[in-house]
């Protein structure tokens, strides 16, 4: 059985305000033991090849190819920045990154994951939405923090993620789409 879940205004400003104090309470721990966290937010961004159905055969997903440190592969992502909400976050990101605005890009109901690794020594939090290309020949436009990008089915992008964590997120996408 399919499940429907309905959302009023008041829950979805609610929910956000619930985000807004856990936030708070996550940053004044981290704070008073001397490690404040980085929070990035980015999209999972996929593109249908054929046919409406999600199938492994097609759907690919959007990784690009840092062109600092060990180069590794990784969906849009970026920092929130002072007084931004997290998916104003995420979409910027994925612009400035790799060329690809809201007006491009449908957001997917319903997904939403939390990565927490360190990096350097630091708590990271990276939160990843879902969101269809909604032309699939849409041209990508790197900017300068990445050298290369690969649009590329499940089972090579989780090979070029590299991160257990990251390969589980796509994972989780991927049965997302097939689930609806």
């Amino acid at each position: 059985m399919k499940r429907v879940c309905v959302h009023t205004r008041r829950d979805y400003f609610r929910e956000r305000q619930t985000e807004a104090v856990k936030q708070l309470i996550r940053n004044f721990y981290l704070k008073s033991h001397g490690k404040m966290a980085l929070r990035a937010c980015g999209f999972i961004v996929f593109r249908r090849l054929v046919g409406s159905k999600p199938s492994p055969s097609n759907i690919e997903y959007l990784l690009l190819q840092t062109s600092y440190g060990e180069h590794h592969w990784t969906p849009p992502k970026g920092h929130v920045d002072p007084g931004e909400d997290d998916l104003t976050t995420a979409l910027r990101e994925t612009k400035e990154e790799a060329g690809l605005g809201a007006e491009q890009l449908q957001v997917i109901d319903g997904f939403v994951q939390e990565l927490r690794y360190e990096v350097r020594g630091r708590p990271k939090e990276v939160l990843y939405w879902l969101a269809e290309l909604k032309d699939p020949v849409t041209a990508v436009n790197l900017s300068d923090e990445h050298q290369d990008y690969r649009w590329a089915p499940l089972d090579e992008a989780c090979a070029l993620a590299g991160y257990k964590d990251l390969q589980d997120t796509l994972r989780a996408a991927h049965r997302h789409l097939e689930a609806k």
